[in-house]
């Protein structure tokens, strides 16, 4: 069996072994170097023409998001690479690159593939309960786009503890209701 980091493992027999793909060991993955650059407060890098062209083969599309994963800095993550204003381009964040905001202009070396591993996220189900108590914010939240209700479901997936879920699942309720800002926003 593989395992990540051990002498002779690559990223994509990495990536193999962590998710139990059945994709083709052709699937490749990519290096390149680039400046950090920045587009309102977002810090982003261009993925080269070519690249780009493998991973939309590998992936099967070149609309929408597009789930990708690799390295920063030998320093791995997962992303979704996205179209904003005709142009393809990879967030970088904090979590990927620490202070990356103030890194504008930085050259990072990074290394890129097409990320086929589902990121479905489980809704905690005190969460659903929640919801289906609340007829006026389930309606609300059904009408949100999918990615909002991604966004909000992801978020209280991802609370530590019983006790974190628990508040901001009554968060989440009043914001859907209008009362309350949640996740940064004033309003769904």
């Amino acid at each position: 069996m593989i395992r990540c980091g051990e002498k002779n493992t690559n990223e994509v027999e990495c990536y193999l072994a962590r998710t139990g793909s059945n994709i083709p060991l052709s699937l490749s993955m990519y290096k390149f170097s680039a400046n950090i650059e920045i587009i309102g407060v977002n810090p982003f890098v261009f993925v080269p023409e070519k690249i780009l062209a493998e991973i939309f083969k590998n992936a099967g599309k070149n609309k929408g998001p597009i789930p990708i994963c690799g390295t920063i800095n030998e320093k791995q993550y997962r992303q979704t690479l996205v179209r904003f204003q005709d142009e393809w381009r990879l967030y970088i964040n904090t979590m990927m690159l620490k202070n990356s905001p103030k890194r504008i202009g930085e050259k990072i070396d990074l290394t890129v593939m097409y990320d086929g591993e589902s990121r479905a996220i489980e809704p905690p189900k005190k969460w659903l309960v929640a919801l289906n108590k609340n007829k006026d914010a389930k309606e609300v939240f059904d009408a949100l786009p999918a990615s909002r209700r991604h966004e909000i479901t992801r978020y209280i997936a991802n609370l530590k503890t019983e006790e974190a879920r628990d508040k901001n699942i009554q968060w989440a309720i009043l914001f859907l209701l209008g009362k309350e800002r949640f996740v940064g926003r004033d309003k769904p």
